[in-house]
Order: structure tokens, then C-alpha cells, then sequence
């Protein structure tokens, strides 16, 4: 069976449908008819008392006929495939209370005038023109009713001798055709809200299809996600791990740089200890760029707003790049402002620090600008150069990790590609969006725009770094590290610069020679991760406790890990990131020792 007949025999079996729901209320009707048409010719005299009731009974067969068939259909759930054995059974019904209605026309009345003989007419009219909404949804059943009803008066009508009846032939024809018409209407309705149901029910099925399939898709994208999502988070671990382990070393070789460097030698050795401390300080700035990225991106960093001069800010670093940019034969100036900023001195610093470097790398000849314009509500800190330039479809790309335009070779001389990403995600955390503007040839403007502020500037506080000059006091500094290498390398710079060294590789090592040490600890330097679950916080503490006193104290990490970066950033105990420069640990060293007491994170 083709798609075309199924559908033609749904259709039927719905036309259906709507004539057994509706059947039994119109033949009821029409049987009552029936019976006061019977009552109303026997007073008048002109009923047979056998034909009238027999003519009622008749009438009354058919009606009951059809409302049996509507119990049962409505009882069966009929499926499609059945509709001809219940179409067939309404329309011999149909068609039985038709010729009986037919009859009554024409015959039920025994004699009197024309005027008595049209009450039969009249009624049978009545019944024909209500079958309308109820036979015309199956129009064969209507048909069936419609025409044995109907014609036979029409036709005797026609043959009459009566020249009244017959004239009424051509009225009644009329009518015939009219209900004819009225039922093809009535039943191409019921078909078109039959199709029309259907069609909403299969566009129903159809949006439920698609819903599913956008369901399923959105399940599936939720799904990539978690996948991505948890791909990152093996990586960040993997980094974290990985970072720890390669710091390590990296951090002993720096120590042992710093302490070679003390030892009298040839100059083919110098030079060789030179090329050494060149590779140790590329490491050192891998790490440290990876490590600002892990902060970032562990939501450790904090910013610390307050009101500011930039040009002071502008001033130190042009001051700190002047020697590369003359060195390349750049011009590097500052245009001088009294813009007051609204931000955290530290991070800004950062951010136009790495945009002035790579101004610096990327620039062959010409000239390199820092300034500012005031734009509104806000100061936009600009960076001008006359370098390469960046393509226009490329200017969204430098602001990843490792991308870096005309460098796929990774030469480590012209960068690590990771300065740009580090603008990116400290102007994120200050709500300053970076911006470039650039033509590849001639140049390019990065700029940040900070929120202006009319407060007085308040003195900026110079974090603890290398290039600051301090004084090497003398005095006993505790050594906490889990790895020999790393305790031997520190024992020897620290003694090189003229400190007295404690070095342990846990608490109770720490807590045991220092129990035969008549000396207070002047500092203590603790490896945040050490062995047995045991950290740097709790020998801090423990040391502080057997004191009882707030030794200064100094963590040094090879974590990237957010947790692990939380947790020492939350001990407000200052924290250094291997591998570290002699210079910058001198430095620190010198300032806890100086000012005894914690300083901030670096």
C-alpha cells in the first residue's frame, strides 16, 4: 500500500470518526419527528393504525441501528485498516432511514387534500436538511440518506395530477440540489480540518524531531565542553607538575652561577660561566612568564587600587629600557603628564613594561613613544613605535600564548611569545581592554585605557627586586629544602655574601640544629613543598612558635598550581618563584633582614 492510499484511508476513517460521535443525537431528533408526525395525522384522521405505528417502528429500527453502531465503534478503537466495515454498516443505516423517510412523503398519508399530504413533505424536508452536519462528514452516507429521501416525491410529484403538487416538483429539485451542495461544502470542510490537523501534527512531530536533535547537539557541545574543561585542567596540572620539577635544578644552577662567579678563573672560564648565566636567566624568564600566566589564570593576583601619577610609572621604565633601545640605535622618549590614574601601580607597570619590550624587539630603526590622551573618564596609556608592523588579520592573534608574527622557527632571541597573552590577562583583571592599532611597514600604537582620578596621588611603594640597592647585613639565615643539591648551592652563596647558614631538609631537622645554635634565626628561607605533606608555612610557624618571635621568613616555590599559589599567597609571607636570580634573592635577603619583618608578595 503507497503512502497516498494510507493517507486517503486515514482520512476516511477520521470522516468517520466525526459522524459516529455526532450520529445519535440527530437520529434521535429525527425519531421524535417521526412520532409527532404520526400523532399529528391520527387526529386528523389521516393515519392507518397499522401502517402509522409499523411506519414509526420502521423509523425507529434505523435510528437504533445507527446509535448500536456508535456504541461499538466508539468501544472497538477501530483501527484504520477497518474503516470500510464500519463505513459500510453506517451507509446501508443511512441508507435504510432515507427510504423510509422517502416513503412517508409519498405514502404515510391515506387520503385527504395536498395541504395534509405536505405535513409528510415537511417533516421529511426537516429531517433532510439536519442530516447536513452530521451525514455530509461521510459523504457516501449522505448520499445514501440524501437521495431515497428526497426523489421519490420528486419524481410522484411530477406524474401528479394535481397541478399544485406539481408544480412543486421543480421546487423540491431545487432543494435536492441545494442540501446537495450545502453537504459537498460540509464535507470538504471536515476533510480540510481533517488534512490541516494532521499536517499541524506531522510539523509537530517534525519541531519535536528537531528539538531532539538540538537537544542532543546542545548535549553534545556540553560534552565537547567538559571534555576541553577537563583537558585544561590536566594540562594546568601537568604544567604545574612539570614546572616544579624543572625548577628545581634550574634553581641550584642559578645558585651555583652566583657562587662561581666569586671564584677567580681564566677568562675562558669567565666566559663559560657568562654563556651559563645567559641560558639560566632564559629559563628564569620562561618560568616567569609561565608562572604570571598560572597566577592569572588561578585568580591569585589581587589588586591593590589606589590614585597614582603614571608618569612616574612611564619615567622608571623608559629610564630601565633606554640602554636596550640606544643599544639598538632607537630613539626611546617619553611625553611628560600630570594625569592622575585611578588603578594598581604594580600591574600597569607591568603591562606597559612588557608593551615597551616588545616595542624594543620588534623595532629595527626609528623611534619608540610612550605617553598618554585624555579621552573622557579615562587615560589612554600609549606606546608608539616605527617597527615591522602586524597584518590586519593578525592583530587578534598576538594577544595568545607563543604567538609570535615571522618567529615560527621559536628563536628564543626575539622573545617567548607569552609577554603579549600577560597584557592581555592582567588589563582583563583591571577592566582595561588592550588595544592595537598598526600598519604592517610603518608601525604600531598598543595602548590601555585607566580610569582618571582627582584624588592626590599617593607614593608609590617599589616592590622587593633586583636593581634595588641594599646592604648585605650579616646575620644567621635557616636554609629549609627538601633536595640536597638545592641546600649545598644556597649554603654556599648565602656564606659567599657573608651570611651565617643553618640548612635543613624538614621541621624537625630545622627544630633539631637549631636546638645547638646559641644564634636567633635572622631569616628564614623555606622551600614552600616539601616531603611528607609537610609545606614551608607550618616550619615557618613552628620556628616562630619555638622563638616566639616574628621572624622574617621568606617562601621560595616551583608551583604553579592554583590551589598551592593560593594558600602561600594567603600566608602574607614573601614568596619567590624558582629559579631565581642571585640579585634578586640578595636583594630580598638583604631587605627582610634590614626592615625585619614580612613584606608583600613579589
Amino acid at each position: 500500500m503507497n503512502t497516498t492510499t494510507q493517507f486517503n484511508d486515514t482520512i476516511a476513517s477520521e470522516q468517520l470518526k466525526i459522524v459516529y460521535g455526532i450520529v445519535e443525537l440527530s437520529v434521535t431528533g429525527g425519531t421524535l419527528l417521526a412520532v409527532v408526525l404520526a400523532v399529528s395525522l391520527h387526529r386528523l384522521g389521516q393515519l392507518d393504525l397499522v401502517v402509522g405505528p409499523a411506519w414509526v417502528l420502521y423509523i425507529g429500527v434505523c435510528s437504533g441501528g445507527h446509535i448500536i453502531l456508535s456504541r461499538l465503534y466508539k468501544k472497538s478503537a477501530s483501527s484504520v485498516s477497518r474503516w470500510p466495515y464500519w463505513a459500510t454498516w453506517f451507509t446501508a443505516f443511512s441508507l435504510a432511514a432515507g427510504m423510509g423517510w422517502g416513503w412517508s412523503s409519498i405514502r404515510l398519508v391515506t387520503a385527504g387534500s395536498f395541504e395534509i399530504q405536505y405535513l409528510a413533505v415537511t417533516a421529511t424536508l426537516g429531517v433532510v436538511a439536519g442530516s447536513v452536519p452530521v451525514f455530509s462528514a461521510y459523504f457516501p452516507a449522505f448520499l445514501a440518506f440524501l437521495l431515497p429521501a428526497t426523489l421519490p416525491y420528486v419524481a410522484a410529484a411530477a406524474f401528479s395530477q394535481n397541478h399544485v403538487q406539481q408544480a412543486t416538483a421543480p421546487m423540491m429539485s431545487l432543494f435536492v440540489c441545494v442540501i446537495g451542495y450545502l453537504g459537498i461544502l460540509a464535507n470538504r470542510t471536515a476533510t480540510q480540518n481533517i488534512r490541516l490537523r494532521y499536517a499541524a501534527e506531522k510539523l509537530a512531530v517534525d519541531l519535536q524531531a528537531q528539538n531532539d536533535v538540538v537537544v542532543k547537539l546542545a548535549d553534545d557541545l556540553r560534552n565537547q565542553k567538559q571534555i576541553a574543561e577537563e583537558a585544561s585542567l590536566a594540562k594546568s596540572r601537568f604544567l604545574a607538575a612539570a614546572s616544579h620539577d624543572l625548577r628545581q635544578p634550574s634553581h641550584a644552577l642559578g645558585l651555583l652561577v652566583g657562587a662561581l662567579r666569586g671564584i677567580p678563573m681564566n677568562p675562558d672560564g669567565k666566559l663559560l660561566v657568562e654563556q651559563i648565566e645567559f641560558s639560566t636567566a632564559a629559563l628564569d624568564k620562561l618560568f616567569a612568564a609561565l608562572l604570571d600566566i598560572s597566577k592569572l589564570d588561578a585568580g591569585v593576583v589581587e589588586v591593590q587600587y589606589q590614585s597614582f601619577a603614571i608618569d612616574a610609572v612611564l619615567a622608571r621604565i623608559c629610564r630601565d629600557y633606554a640602554s636596550d633601545a640606544s643599544a639598538k640605535g632607537l630613539a626611546l622618549s617619553r611625553v611628560p603628564t600630570h594625569a592622575v590614574v585611578y588603578s594598581d601601580p604594580i600591574l600597569v607597570e607591568r603591562i606597559v613594561r612588557n608593551l615597551v619590550s616588545n616595542a624594543v624587539r620588534y623595532t629595527d630603526a626609528g623611534k619608540i613613544v610612550v605617553g598618554c590622551r585624555l579621552r573622557g573618564t579615562r587615560v589612554a596609556v600609549q606606546v608608539w613605535d616605527t617597527g615591522r608592523g602586524i597584518p590586519h588579520d593578525l592583530l587578534d592573534l598576538v594577544f595568545q600564548e607563543y604567538y609570535q608574527i615571522g618567529n615560527s622557527e621559536r628563536d628564543r632571541e626575539q622573545g617567548l611569545g607569552l609577554g603579549l597573552a600577560i597584557v592581555r590577562r592582567l588589563a582583563d583583571l583591571l577592566g582595561c581592554k588592550p588595544a592595537v592599532r598598526s600598519e604592517p611597514g610603518r608601525g604600531s600604537c598598543f595602548e590601555i585605557a585607566i580610569e582618571r582620578s582627582d584624588r592626590v596621588p599617593m607614593p608609590l611603594e617599589i616592590p622587593v627586586g633586583e636593581g634595588h640597592d641594599t646592604s648585605s647585613t650579616a646575620g644567621l639565615v635557616v636554609v629549609v629544602d627538601d633536595e640536597q643539591p638545592i641546600r649545598d648551592a644556597m649554603s654556599k652563596l648565602l656564606k659567599m655574601w657573608g651570611y651565617a647558614v643553618v640548612a635543613a631538609g624538614s621541621g624537625d631537622e630545622t627544630i633539631a640544629s637549631l636546638s645547638t645554635c646559641a644564634r636567633r634565626p635572622d631569616l628564614l628561607v623555606c622551600d614552600f613543598r616539601l616531603r611528607g605533606g609537610e609545606n614551608g608555612i607550618t616550619v615557618i610557624e613552628r620556628v616562630r612558635m619555638e622563638y616566639n618571635q616574628n621572624i622574617p621568613a621568606m617562601l621560595i616555590s616551583g608551583d604553579t598550581a592554583a590551589d598551592r599559589l593560593t594558600d602561600a599567597h594567603a600566608s602574607g609571607i614573601v614568596l619567590l618563584h624558582k629559579p631565581i636570580s642571585h640579585g634578586k634573592l640578595r636583594a630580598a635577603i638583604g631587605n627582610l633582614i634590614a626592615t625585619g619583618s614580612d613584606s608583600a608578595d613579589d
